[in-house]
């Protein structure tokens, strides 16, 4: 058997995965271990707990794959660095940043306390964009496709295209730094008042409700260029120059601000703190954003399509999270079959260096197709058992009955019975989700009938801006009837129109202008998840559910602990823990909240 462990480390969302002669059998992301959104260091927990999981020892690893090579474009940055000059502090800090990564056998050593001797694998570090284009393409179902990668940077690159045929990738092209679009949204998201990691999917949710007024200013930031590429006008922004502040070292990572006084001066307001009002001109610079993202996007993909001639896309990178542009890719480009898998921003980078060292470095024919995502921790029954009766004592204080259904039909059923009945359900059942999104096993679910649903969730759980979409799970055979586009979204990385007469139907998960980031799910993906949507719309007449995840402003739960934490925490109406059914007695779905939840 060979073992490889792929790991993006000393990155935002540190993660690691395991594959065992070509099947991946876990995937993780460090934030779920550390409760540190977006954690950054060296996912030390999510290693152990794919070790665990494939019931192997460090010393069992045959091959380490990581998805970072800080000696790849060597003589790029050498030039860049002698044209330009950068801070001697930027310097610095990418040194010391490439040299962790270059050096890790010491440090698997030091954090897994593990001896010289148990780390015996072999080093691979796998050039960033590479990693992330393997990473879609090596678990797709495509015989041949074309292969695109779009983040901020990696390895001095910010985007690069090719083509994967069998068991190997072939590079055609790649725009280097300073010029990136993951770049130009980071900055805008900053501007708009957004400071957090990972803050653009906000940005994303806030463009529909604004007018891309704005479109003459972003084309002077933003210039389309021959051979699909485009060019950043640099006097807008800072990390070419002076550099930019990154944190990558044991918790949550921190990026400096990227735009210039000319940047502001361009738009003539001042950045946006966080706490301040949202104007018209914010909600159209949002849309204008998204817009320019668009334009350069698919110029991008027309050159793709042009130059391969194939009609699949494999699609990865931070960028590939933008959902609403991957929803639109059928109708703005030549392309007809679509794969995005769930984790495509660098989390996925670790599954992405580990095929591209088992298919492409040592020659194996690919035997694996990522359909589902739910490869991280599962608990037992007796597992669950054990928590609830450490926790009884705060159950009984909290008004709350227990019961356990074994028969996964009257589960459903009694499921679907209280979320149409206007209930928050919390659903936690088999193995956590990989990537950011909660797809049926760590969710929040609701009736998306309700119009003040978004209220209540944001009123009693959620608590976050009010203008963020909350996203529907469909079961795969209804997405034709209820969506203008009839296609696979397993992994809820495309938005699509809901169909005019169906959208005062679902109002708690249709966005302003009419469209849905759903999650399509089939029996064999997800069998009980299924059937409670399945349950609902016989209950219902209407085959989906509002799914948002299992969370109050902290990652994804991960745990049976965390669950009944954030049950008891927040005024969730029921918990679902595997085959135990916890619900508060007469809880108050519309109740006035406590003053100090106002």
């Amino acid at each position: 058997m060979t073992c490889i462990l792929g790991v993006n480390a000393f990155h935002g969302d540190s993660s690691a995965c395991l594959v065992l002669d070509g099947q991946l059998v876990a995937a993780a992301e460090e934030e779920r271990f550390r409760r540190i959104k977006h954690w950054a260091g060296f996912p030390s927990e999510a290693i152990r707990y794919c070790l665990r999981e494939g019931g192997i020892t460090m010393e069992q690893v045959d091959h380490i794959a990581v998805n970072r090579n800080p000696t790849a474009n060597l003589m790029k940055k050498a030039l860049y660095a002698f044209a330009k000059r950068p801070s001697l502090a930027s310097v610095r800090d990418r040194l010391a940043n490439s040299n962790q990564v270059m050096d890790l056998r010491g440090t698997f050593r030091e954090k897994l306390g593990v001896s010289h001797d148990q780390v015996r694998a072999e080093f691979h570090n796998v050039e960033h964009h590479l990693a992330h284009l393997g990473s879609s393409f090596f678990v797709s179902p495509f015989d041949s496709a074309a292969v695109l990668s779009v983040d901020g940077f990696g390895d001095f690159v910010s985007s690069m295209w090719g083509e994967g045929k069998g068991n190997r990738i072939t590079t055609r092209d790649q725009i280097h730094f300073p010029h990136s679009l993951g770049l130009f949204y980071l900055a805008m998201t900053q501007f708009l008042g957004f400071p957090s990691y990972g803050d653009e999917y906000k940005v994303m949710g806030l463009a529909p409700y604004g007018k891309p007024t704005e479109m003459e200013k972003m084309r002077t930031i933003v210039k389309l260029t021959s051979k699909g590429h485009f060019k950043l006008n640099l006097d807008y922004f800072l990390h070419h120059s002076e550099g930019v502040s990154m944190v990558w070292d044991d918790g949550e990572p921190r990026i400096g601000s990227v735009f210039s006084d000319r940047f502001v001066e361009l738009f003539g307001i001042p950045r946006r703190r966080r706490d301040d009002p949202l104007t018209d001109y914010h909600l159209n610079l949002a849309a204008s954003l998204q817009e320019m993202y668009e334009e350069a996007f698919f110029h991008l993909l027309e050159e793709v399509h042009l130059r391969t001639g194939s009609p699949n896309l494999c699609l990865a990178g931070g960028c590939a999270m933008n959902s609403v542009a991957n929803g639109k890719i059928f109708q703005r480009s030549r392309f007809t079959e679509l794969y995005i898998q769930s984790a495509a921003g660098d989390s996925g980078g670790a599954i992405g260096a580990a095929y591209y060292v088992w298919n492409q470095k040592l020659g194996n024919p690919r035997s694996f197709v990522m359909e589902q995502a739910y490869l991280g921790p599962g608990f037992t029954h007796q597992e669950i058992s054990d928590e609830l009766e450490k926790r009884s004592g705060e159950l009984t204080a909290g008004n709350c009955t227990i019961e356990t259904i074994d028969d996964e039909g009257e589960l459903c059923r009694r499921t679907a019975e209280r979320i149409a009945q206007g209930k928050v359900i919390g659903w936690f059942q088999g193995r956590m989700e990989w990537g950011p999104r909660a797809l049926g096993n760590r969710s929040i679910v609701c009736d998306p009938r309700r119009a003040d649903m978004k209220e209540i969730l944001n009123q009693k759980i959620k608590r976050r801006e009010s203008f963020r979409p909350f996203a529907p799970s469909i079961i795969r055979e209804s997405v034709g009837e209820w969506f203008e586009t009839d296609y696979d979204v397993p992994f809820m990385l495309q938005v699509y129109q809901i169909r005019a007469e169906k959208r005062e139907l679902i109002p708690a998960v249709t966005h302003v202008n009419g469209s849905g980031r759903l999650q399509s799910v089939t029996e064999s993906q997800n069998p009980r998840y299924y059937r409670l949507i399945q349950a609902f719309g016989e209950e219902t007449g209407v085959p989906l559910v509002l799914n948002t995840s299992f969370n109050e402003n902290e990652p994804v739960v991960c745990t049976p602990a965390e669950a009944l934490d954030c049950f008891l925490r927040t005024r969730m109406d029921v918990l679902v823990l595997n085959n135990t059914y916890i619900e508060r007695k007469e809880a108050d779905l519309l109740s006035t909240p406590p003053e100090g939840e106002r």
